[in-house]
């Protein structure tokens, strides 16, 4: 019978190759960012309006905690509504572009190259009555608070009335609040 020895042997040249192919990842990762990813997910509406959407709902309802992904999957009713609706298509196409446009005017760029969230929430809170952005917050308010698996990213527990409600439940222990 062989006995193994249990450390693994490491040598220069196998440990330098390892390095050298793990530096390549990050570099190749940083190339591609998340954004560009989601917003291939839009084949109607465009990847650049995608883009936008997302930044834009970012900065409506900020939650350091959720990651893009909640964002995009409460934005995809929109991408599939205007697969079907022409005028919900040219409502948000064009509405991206009055942004887009707002944004170039005041910053030189577009919306979502715009560094600093202050800015970009100046010019959405221009557009607040514009039937565009009340769609957009409108039905990110359900799609994004809605969803149970944000929940708990929140810290929010959940409806109450299965429980026996607040009272019985601890009615005060709310510390998302």
């Amino acid at each position: 019978m062989r006995i193994l020895e249990k450390l693994p042997q490491v040598q220069r040249r196998g440990f330098l190759a390892g390095a050298a192919g793990m530096s390549v990842v990050p570099i190749a990762a940083l190339s591609v960012t998340p954004s560009v990813l989601h917003a291939a997910s839009f084949k109607v509406l465009g990847s650049q309006t995608g883009v936008t959407l997302l930044r834009m709902a970012r900065d409506i309802y900020p939650h350091d905690k959720l990651t893009d992904r909640y964002y995009l999957q409460a934005l995809m009713p929109h991408e599939k509504a205007a697969a079907k609706n022409a005028a919900l298509k040219k409502l948000i196409t064009d509405g991206v572009s009055e942004l887009n446009a707002q944004a170039r005017a005041r910053f030189g760029t577009s919306y979502v190259a715009i560094p600093k969230e202050a800015d970009r929430v100046s010019l959405l809170k221009g557009m607040e009555q514009t039937p565009f952005f009340q769609k957009i917050r409108g039905d990110m308010v359900t799609g994004l608070y809605d969803n149970k698996q944000v929940w708990p990213m929140l810290g929010y527990e959940g409806s109450s009335w299965q429980k026996g409600g607040y009272v019985n439940r601890g009615f005060n222990d709310i510390n998302w609040l």
